[in-house]
C-alpha cells in the first residue's frame, strides 16, 4: 500500500510490510529483571517467531531497511515509554536477518527499531513496520534520517 506523507505535500511513501508477532508472546522490556537463561529463551522465541511471520506474510529480501516497531499493550491505563521494548525489537529484528529479509541488522543496512505506542491490545502485541530504503526518494529519506552535526 503506497502512503502520502501527511506532513510533508508531494513525497510519497513507498510500500510497507507488516510483521506481527503472535498475541499474548512474551515481550523484553529494559526494566524486566531476568536471568540469562531466560532471557535467552525469551530472544530465541521471539526471534524464530519474527522470522517465521516474515517468511508467512513473503517480506522480500531487502538491501536497506527502515523500521519502526508498535507496542500494544495490555488495556491497563497507565503511561508506558514504547523504547523500553527495545530487547524485543533487537531479537524480532535478528529474526529477519535469520528469515532473509535483510542481510544484515547494521547501520549500512538498517535505518531505525524506532519505536511506537498502539492501541491495547488483550494479551499484548509487538508488530514491526518495514518500508525499503532502496525505494524512498532523497526528500523521504532526508526526514526519516536527518543530516548529522555540519561541523
Amino acid at each position: 500500500m503506497t502512503l502520502t506523507a501527511p506532513e510533508t505535500e508531494g513525497i510519497t511513501r513507498p510500500p510497507s510490510w507488516r510483521v506481527e508477532l503472535p498475541v499474548g508472546t512474551f515481550l523484553l522490556n529494559d526494566n524486566q529483571r531476568l536471568n540469562k537463561y531466560r532471557k535467552a529463551e525469551h530472544i530465541s522465541v521471539i526471534r524464530r517467531a519474527s522470522g517465521f511471520a516474515a517468511r508467512a506474510a513473503h517480506i522480500p529480501a531487502f538491501q536497506r531497511i527502515h523500521i519502526f516497531y508498535v507496542i500494544h499493550p495490555e488495556p491497563r491505563g497507565r503511561r508506558r515509554d514504547p523504547a523500553n521494548w527495545s530487547p524485543t525489537a533487537k531479537a524480532a529484528i535478528d529474526g529477519l536477518v535469520d528469515a532473509g529479509v535483510l542481510p544484515d541488522d547494521n547501520h549500512t543496512r538498517l535505518l531505525g527499531g524506532d519505536p511506537r505506542m498502539g492501541h491495547p491490545v488483550k494479551g499484548t502485541q509487538f508488530v514491526l513496520y518495514i518500508t525499503d530504503l532502496d525505494q524512498m526518494s532523497p526528500d523521504h529519506l532526508a526526514l526519516l534520517n536527518p543530516p548529522g552535526d555540519p561541523s
